[in-house]
């Protein structure tokens, strides 16, 4: 079975509180983008993977994908295994969920590869205690995700946008970045309800005027080139420039494809990890049964 996992973007995110546990209470608008990994299942009598691609990640058992499989078959109970390859495209430690996306790949193909028959929502179950992101990236589409993920509502949306993304230093570890927003107290908020209005109704201005990310500005203190990247960005015809996630990679949006096209050859000489994508509603696709 040949899958594709799907990159994600944050359009916003909040942090509105904080857990008796530590765990942060998120306010976070998503959707995919064009940017895949591709995994492929093979039946197998054990557990095993492999990687490729890149960037490079590691294929041992600290690989989410790995676990996905690992959590399913204790789940369900299943005799058998599978070999799992992930060939990489999506940057890690991006903010950008490639490794989320590629532990949903996996939830979703070996439950009709091993035909355990369980339904969307208890693998969205399996899928959180692994990680906040992965309901999500099973499920795509224009999500609102709230609580510590737990809590998704999912919106029509018949508008999608041309993006370039930038990915312009290392990965950022989600747990300094969020450590370190503890000790502030944010200045700038995304407004959400608008941002989703604009999504909705295919009102740009709108959007580009509401999107925002309250990590931003700590994860610019850690790697300065996050805010160079957006001011890149912005010269080069993007409307709006935006950290995806925790960082490191940035976004920006443009009216059409032409205009993001330009931007990309413009910037790409420059930038190692640059891509030219837009936004869509699938997560995930299968190609090959």
């Amino acid at each position: 079975m040949l899958i594709q996992a799907f990159a994600k973007i944050n359009w916003s995110l909040d942090i509105t509180g904080v857990r008796d546990d530590g765990y942060h209470l998120m306010d976070m608008l998503m959707q995919p983008v064009s940017l895949a990994d591709e995994i492929t299942l093979r039946p197998s009598e054990t557990i095993s993977i492999s990687t490729g691609g890149y960037p490079p990640c590691r294929a041992d058992e600290t690989n989410l994908a790995w676990r996905a499989a690992t959590a399913l078959k204790s789940y369900t109970g299943y005799p058998g295994g599978v070999s799992i390859h992930v060939q990489k495209a999506i940057p890690i430690g991006a903010g950008m969920g490639g490794g989320s996306s590629d532990a949903a790949g996996v939830l979703y193909g070996l439950n009709r590869m091993w035909k355990t028959g369980l339904s969307s929502e208890t693998l969205e179950q399996i899928g959180l205690t692994l990680g906040a992101d992965i309901p999500f990236a099973l499920r795509g589409g224009l999500c609102r995700t709230r609580g510590i993920g737990e809590v998704l509502e999912n919106y029509e949306n018949k508008y999608n946008y041309w993006l370039v993304i930038i990915q312009p230093c290392a990965g950022l570890s989600t747990a300094k970045v969020f450590s370190l927003w503890k000790e502030e107290t944010p200045t700038t908020r995304p407004d959400t309800e608008a941002a989703l209005s604009a999504l909705k109704g295919g009102n740009f201005p709108k959007l580009c005027g509401s999107i925002g990310n309250v990590l931003q500005p700590v994860a610019c203190r850690l790697r300065p080139e996050i805010e160079t990247a957006c001011s890149a960005l912005m010269r080069e015809g993007a409307s709006s420039a935006r950290m995806t996630g925790s960082g490191s990679a940035v976004f920006g949006i443009f009216r059409n494809a032409a205009a993001a096209e330009k931007a990309y050859k413009a910037l790409s000489p420059t930038e190692k990890s640059i891509f030219l994508c837009h936004t869509q509603h699938d997560s995930l696709r299968i190609l090959d049964e």
